[in-house]
């Protein structure tokens, strides 16, 4: 099974893919999608959309995995982001891919096992889940924060199938 996660940001996207083998994580791609702030905002979109899209064919993923929204007090913040969320799920679902969501707080509790994990400790335990130096990862956060929405997908996605094989 191969996984995509999803950071979505309309200044940058993070995207990490991850391979899941006989019970083992494989790192295969970390990285971000970055638009510039000059451009305008259906350039933008556009270009999220096409490198998403180009990234899914490339990696052919199983599944995308993308963070829900996370309350914010800034409404234009938070309607770039839904905007970057909704192209990545039209790249997701034109390319026949099942989509799952995945809140901030899902993502912690799956990675670190604590909901108010700080980036720090998401970072520590990414590198020690993937068996991956820090040089795997780029300097920006997003694309760390896509990689532990893909193991948090892989995680529940491995538990949800073992509980599915119980005969009660």
């Amino acid at each position: 099974m191969k996984v995509m996660g999803v950071d979505p940001g309309l200044e940058t996207t993070g995207v990490g893919v991850v391979e899941i083998r006989e019970n083992k994580y494989f790192p295969v791609y970390c990285g971000c999608i970055e638009t510039k702030k000059y451009k305008s905002i259906p350039e933008r979109l556009k270009k999220i959309y096409s490198e998403l899209n180009r990234l899914i064919v490339e990696y052919a993923p199983d599944s995308l995995a993308i963070e829900d929204i996370f309350f914010s007090s800034n409404a234009k913040t938070a309607f770039n982001i839904g905007q970057a969320r909704g192209i990545s799920i039209l790249a997701g679902s034109q390319n026949n891919i099942s989509i799952y969501e995945y809140t901030p707080l899902q993502v912690k509790l799956a990675i670190v096992g604590y909901g108010k994990a700080t980036k720090k400790q998401i970072k520590y335990m990414l590198k020690v889940i993937l068996n991956v130096e820090d040089n795997f990862f780029t300097n920006k956060d997003d694309a760390w924060d896509a990689m532990a929405v893909a193991l948090c997908h892989a995680s529940y996605s491995k538990f949800n199938s073992r509980v599915e094989g119980l005969k009660i």
